[in-house]
């Protein structure tokens, strides 16, 4: 009688800080030569990005395998420590312990742990083969860290929208929001939610209740939150719910706590009402002393949101240089 084949079994570690196309691309093949697959993120409490993040992401992307963690501290480098070797032995057998048919690494350090574990060494990818300047190979997760948009071909979409800075233009009446967003989309090719208070208004004319603007708020931020599955490290939104909180509470005198828990922007620009108003059919108060106390509304509702904002002021291309400037700054 034909005996059944053994199951084979494999093992891969990393930090994945954070998981790329590199990294996906050697273990959607390390999957394909084994049965099972187990993979352990490593991490240290001080790592830039939380190993928990990390854990949940891997787990995510990668369905089909043991996805384990290890977060004790732990010598990283046979240099660091004479127990360096015994260390990491134990690390692997408690993650496995069933025997490891194929240890697979992308580096060279593989070799050893593979040999350390009774494993044969499975090596990867380019990057054992010095192809250092391809795409793939040559992907780190510290050049990823440095620039993501750079990177962001390479990304799988959790680590995108870890990296994805969403700017919301918040202002009162007629401080150009929905043309700074214009100018700002046509400099960095980033889509752009337009603003659905308005089509609202347009298409249901009279008196606004307070029915009407949390559905303003929740379809704003619905299109936000559909927009940004297709977006690249930048989405721009013309408002949010933040901008319908102030809404409600200067035409109705109250600000619902719902629009205010709504998801935030990574960044407001708040637009000074120091351009001409314009009576462009859908907009309420051209009476100065109206505006002036909506645009005091429309800061507090920042405040009070405790998110980050920056002034935004000035005509023309000064408008769009402090925006600009904002922008860049996020990244400094």
């Amino acid at each position: 009688m034909t005996k059944p084949n053994p199951k084979r079994r494999g093992f891969l570690l990393g930090k994945f800080m954070p998981p790329h196309a590199g990294h996906l691309a050697l273990i959607r093949a390390a999957r394909a030569l084994v049965d099972e697959l187990t993979v352990l993120v490593c991490w240290l409490p001080d790592d830039p990005i939380a190993g928990a993040l990390r854990l949940a992401w891997m787990q995510a992307l990668l369905p089909d395998c043991r996805v384990l963690e290890h977060g004790d501290v732990v010598p990283q480098a046979p240099e660091d420590s004479a127990t360096f070797w015994p260390v990491w032995r134990g690390i692997v057998a408690a993650a496995h312990p069933d025997p490891v048919d194929y240890l697979f690494a992308g580096e060279d350090y593989g070799a050893e742990l593979a040999r350390q574990v009774g494993a044969l060494f499975v090596p990867l990818g380019g990057r054992v083969l010095g192809m250092t300047d391809d795409p793939l190979a040559g992907l780190s997760g510290s050049a990823v860290r440095a620039d993501p948009a750079a990177h962001w071909a390479y990304l799988p979409a959790p680590v995108q929208a870890h990296y994805r800075r969403t700017i919301c233009l918040h202002g009162a009446e007629s401080t150009g929001k929905t043309t700074l967003a214009r100018l700002l989309a046509a400099e960095t090719g980033a889509i752009t939610v337009g603003e659905y208070g308005r089509s609202h208004c347009e298409a249901h004319t009279g008196p606004l209740s307070l029915d009407d603007l949390l559905l303003i708020g929740r379809a704003q931020q619905a299109m936000i939150a559909a927009a940004s599955a297709w977006a690249g490290p930048l989405l721009l939104a013309d408002t949010d719910a933040l901008m319908t909180a102030a809404w409600t509470e200067m035409l109705l005198g109250e600000r619902p706590a719902e629009l205010m828990d709504a998801p935030k922007a990574s960044l407001y620009l708040l637009l000074e009402p120091d351009l001409p108003w314009v009576d462009d059919g859908t907009r309420f108060f051209a009476d100065p002393a109206d505006r002036h106390r909506f645009a005091m509304i429309v800061e507090q509702v920042l405040v009070d949101a405790a998110v980050p904002f920056v002034r935004i002021a000035g005509q023309g291309n000064e408008r769009l240089a402090a925006a600009r400037a904002a922008i860049g700054a996020m990244n400094d």
